[in-house]
This record gives C-alpha cells, structure tokens and sequence, in this order.
C-alpha cells in the first residue's frame, strides 16, 4: 500500500480503538515517525495531510526539516524530538522543534531553558519516564522529576511549556508487559496532574506501530508509528 493509503488505515483503526475504549473521537493523534526515510516519502505523508512528525537525531532532522519546510511553506507541519538527546545536541534541536519529548533528566531541562533564552523561544517538552526494563532512557527518580516540575510551575524555566508524558514500552511479544508499561505512566501522569495542578500535563506519548492500540486503550492521546506508515527503515543510510 502506498504512505497515503497505510496513514488512512491507521486513523481508522485509532478511530475504531478510541470507540471500543469509550474515548472521544480525535482524543489520540497520529504522530509519524519519520527517522532514516527521505524527504521523498516524509512529502508524500504531508501530501496526504500529515503534518505531525517525530525523528530521533537532531541531525538527520535539521537537514530534512529545513528542506521540507522550503518545499511546503504554506503547511503548519511539527517536529517533535523523540530520541534520547544530548546536552551539545540541545542548540539546534530547540531551532527545529516545536517540542522535545525525550526530557529525560532535570539537566537537560536547564540546558533547554539556556538555549531557547538565547533565541527568545518557547518550546513544549515532555518528561520521558522509565517504565520498562529494557528502556535505556527515562526519569527513574520520582524525586528527580517533582523537582523538575515544581521548578516548571514555580516559572524557573519561563521558556518551557511542559505538556505532559511520554514513555517507551519494552521491546517484547509479552502484551501484559506492554500494558502494564502504560498502566504505569497513566497512573503516574494521574498523580502529577493532581499535584502540580497549574501545569497542563495532559499530554501522554505513548504507543508505537506494534503497539498502539493496546496505549490508546490505556489513555494514550499521542502515539509514535513509523513502520507502519512507511514501511522498514533503511539502516544502511544511517
């Protein structure tokens, strides 16, 4: 099937799953994962009017990003971050995103504030949680992220809109795991919202091409899919 077709099939079955669930319809968007596919194939997903899309290195996205945007200037597309970053990474990744969803230590929010104060930009985050042993990345200290969004509510950050959750589920055929992964972060972003009530903390990331449906089930509002939508990344041009 072609990308049109494979993103068509997709938000039908996030449709029919946020119906079986009894969520509201449109209450989960489609994010693309676009990382190793060239501008070609991410132009026809935005040609098929998607517009929402997450690439993993800072690198590969500027390059891309910046081309894309040129050849599309009258579309309102979005770049979220979603692989881990690293701190001299930071710089150009708050010029070319709308939001970083892979915050996953309080240093890296300082690091973010500094670098979007140079250039007078806001940006959304999300904190990224540990929620499965083989995850390699994460908020692992409960104490480590309320300081960081009672510093965020406090105004510390002026530059940083936290917006909510996001979490990777181990990489296994074990469904339980996987639900209890996102059992996990839902409880945890019910807890945050409640104590740091001034903070808009509903978004919650999570679920991927093998998974997805299972994360709506759970109260995803954002899932990440990239092979399904363009078929297998090419490693070798990584």
């Amino acid at each position: 099937m072609s990308i049109k077709q494979n993103i068509e099939e997709i938000k039908l079955k996030i449709s029919k799953t946020e119906e079986k669930a009894g969520r509201p319809a449109a209450s989960v968007k489609l994010m693309a994962v676009s990382k190793f596919h060239p501008v070609e194939e991410i132009a026809q997903a935005i040609e098929s009017g998607q517009l929402l899309f997450g690439e993993n290195r800072v690198q590969e996205a500027e390059k891309k990003f910046t081309t894309l945007k040129e050849l599309f200037p009258d579309k309102k597309i979005e770049l979220h971050i979603i692989g881990q970053l690293q701190t001299n990474k930071v710089k150009s990744a708050v010029k070319i995103a709308s939001c970083i969803e892979s915050v996953d230590r309080y240093s890296l929010i300082e690091e973010i504030e500094k670098q979007c104060t140079k250039i007078d930009k806001v940006i959304n985050i999300l904190f990224e949680i540990h929620t499965g042993e083989e995850s390699k990345s994460g908020f692992t200290s409960e104490e480590e992220l309320e300081k960081a969004l009672s510093d965020c509510e406090a105004g510390t950050f002026p530059h940083i809109h936290p917006k909510g959750f996001m979490t990777m589920a181990p990489f296994t055929e074990d469904q339980t795991l996987v639900r209890q992964s996102f059992i996990t972060l839902r409880r945890l972003a019910e807890i945050m919202r409640k104590r740091y009530s001034s903070l808009d903390l509903s978004e919650l990331s999570m679920g991927m091409s093998g998974d997805y449906e299972l994360a709506i089930e759970e109260g995803s509002t954002l899932v990440r899919v990239g092979t399904a939508i363009f078929g297998q990344r090419d490693y070798s041009k990584k």
